[in-house]
Order: structure tokens, then sequence, then C-alpha cells
């Protein structure tokens, strides 16, 4: 389901709900970003918990592929474009931080028309968090379009 919200209060956003078990996905959505010819497919293909422990609180992980459909160039940086949200309604933006999952995403990723790339993007969550929901934007995680995967 996609939907364009008003331009009347707020910023827009552009929602993608993509039903997604506990495992992952493998749902592609397909963002734009705020130039023309910028889009990005993204495909949630794992969610590792726990990725580890940190302190009193839990790591998760979440395996993106992304692959640059567009005509432009991408380059970003995929963990602030992350977000997990929690059952009770919190959100947490991803980091780069390394884990038992797996390989992270680079710091900034830079992507020619037509390449890809895969990597874990990190959250710290309170250890008796409930998943519900990985988001993803392009531009920073600020885009109008945001991938949404429903994990409950």
């Amino acid at each position: 389901m996609r939907r364009r919200p008003s331009r009347l209060v707020g910023p827009v956003l552009a929602l993608l709900l993509i039903g997604a078990g506990p495992g992952g996905s493998g749902e592609t959505v397909s963002l734009d970003g705020d130039r023309p010819g910028e889009r990005l497919d993204v495909t949630l293909t794992r969610v590792v918990d726990p990725a580890g422990t940190a302190d009193a609180d839990r790591l998760v992980a979440v395996e993106l592929r992304l692959e640059n459909t567009g005509t432009l160039p991408y380059r970003d940086s995929p963990a602030p474009a992350a977000h997990l949200l929690d059952t009770e309604g919190q959100r947490f933006t991803g980091l780069n931080t390394t884990t038992d999952a797996g390989p992270s995403l680079p710091d900034t990723v830079t992507l020619a028309p037509g390449d890809s790339a895969s990597g874990f993007v990190t959250f710290r969550l309170p250890k008796d968090a409930g998943l519900a929901a990985v988001q993803f934007a392009l531009d920073g995680g600020l885009g109008d379009d945001v991938g949404h995967w429903s994990l409950s």
C-alpha cells in the first residue's frame, strides 16, 4: 500500500507497508529521492535478534540490500536513514556498530546506477523491547518516501 498524505500539515511521508516476520521479509521497496533520477530499491533480508548485548541493552541488527535503480549516483549514510520501532511506539535510529550478525553497511555508501550493496544496520534497544517495524528513507532518513516493514 502506498499513500501520499496531504502537504498541508507537517512533513510529507509516503509509507510503503510491507508485512514481515521476525526473520525479515525479503520484500523490496522502491524509494524515490529528493532529486529527479534518485531511486533506490531497498530489501529487508534478515533481522537478527539478539545480535549481541551492550550494557543493560540488547543489539538488534537488520540486513538491508540497497540497489540503485535510478539514473543518478546514490551517496548516503544508511545507518541514520534506518529506524526500528518498538511495540511501545519508541523509535530507534540505526548505528554503525559491529555485531555478531555480520558485516555492517559502510558509514557512507556510494552506488552508481545499477550497483548494489548489502550489510547490517544495528539498533540498541532495551532488553524487553518488542520489535514492531523497520523504516528506511533516503537523504539521511529525511526523504519523503519511507519504506516500512512490519515485524509483528
